[in-house]
């Protein structure tokens, strides 16, 4: 299989390695680059479990090819800790305690901070949307409504 280059930006760092052509963005993260971050749930699109944001918008990783992110900006939920400190979203998953097994956590932190960076102040419908691409099989889905929402709070509270 031919090998090809590929260059983008992973939480702020840089990132060059050359891949199989037709490698997955979820495997290239987490085989080539060592971010395990994103979880490979089902492997076809459905579960959000591998979501990343590229330039902004939210990806599902196990079906966007590395080859097409060339000269992007990714963050994973490994990118969002500043400093130690946790994200206002990764501290309220935590305190309202929205993860069980943890599984599907970082797809719906991503889903949810994309959500927050477009609409800083969702209504739970909004929230309820934003997060429709995401499947948890533990929490029953309130405790992670709760989070995003008390998130939402949090930061506009910071920024008043």
């Amino acid at each position: 299989m031919a090998k090809v280059p590929v260059q983008f930006t992973l939480n702020g760092s840089e990132k060059a390695e050359f891949i199989d052509s037709g490698t997955t963005l979820l495997n290239a993260l987490r085989d080539k680059i060592g971010d395990t971050s994103p979880k490979g749930g089902c492997q076809q699109g459905t579960c959000g479990a591998c979501s990343v944001i590229v330039d902004g918008e939210l990806r599902l990783s196990c079906l966007t090819l590395a080859e097409t992110c060339n000269g992007t900006a990714i963050t994973t939920t490994s990118g969002l800790a500043e400093g130690g400190v946790l994200h206002p979203l990764q501290r309220a998953f935590l305190d309202t305690f929205a993860t069980q097994c943890g599984f599907c956590t970082p797809g719906m932190i991503m889903a949810a901070k994309v959500l927050l960076d477009h609409t800083p102040n969702p209504s739970r419908d909004e929230v309820v949307e934003a997060l429709s691409g995401n499947i948890c099989r533990c929490t029953g889905y309130e405790p992670i409504i709760q989070a995003v929402l008390t998130a939402a709070r949090a930061n506009s509270q910071n920024a008043a």
